[in-house]
């Protein structure tokens, strides 16, 4: 299930190539060795000059997202990782409206546990 999302999504940098993980993410995405990828695009830059290239690549860099540490495994974790990407911003207010809720959540229940009525329940079904 995780390469259905993974290929539905695009492409992604790799974090582990060695100039900006562009060739590798291609490479992956395509399911070729990298060392062709790095091939072609050498060929390239030979027969079509240095600027060319060059600002290509620099341009696919910084359109392609990272790829993510952990696998996406559902279509909630690949939402919020490209809004991570998009607006990092938007998406700690996300996590910060998610944390609030659990925390009233817990506050409720720490009030029905500490509370007299609880303690009264508890003796009378014992």
């Amino acid at each position: 299930m995780t390469g259905y999302y993974e290929k539905q999504a695009g492409i992604y940098r790799a974090r582990n190539g060695v100039f900006l993980g562009v060739c590798k993410g291609i490479a992956e995405y395509f399911d070729l060795s990298v060392f062709w990828v790095r091939l072609a695009l050498v060929i390239v830059f030979i027969f079509s000059g240095f600027w060319p290239v060059i600002g290509i690549y620099l341009v696919a860099a910084f359109f392609m997202k990272p790829k993510p540490v952990k696998p996406v495994e559902s279509e909630e974790e690949r939402e919020f990782y490209d809004s991570y990407v998009h607006s990092p911003k938007t998406a700690a207010q996300r996590l910060r409206k998610k944390f609030e809720e659990l925390e009233r959540r817990i506050r409720r229940m720490e009030d029905k546990v500490t509370g007299r009525e609880y303690e009264w329940e508890r003796r009378f079904r014992s």
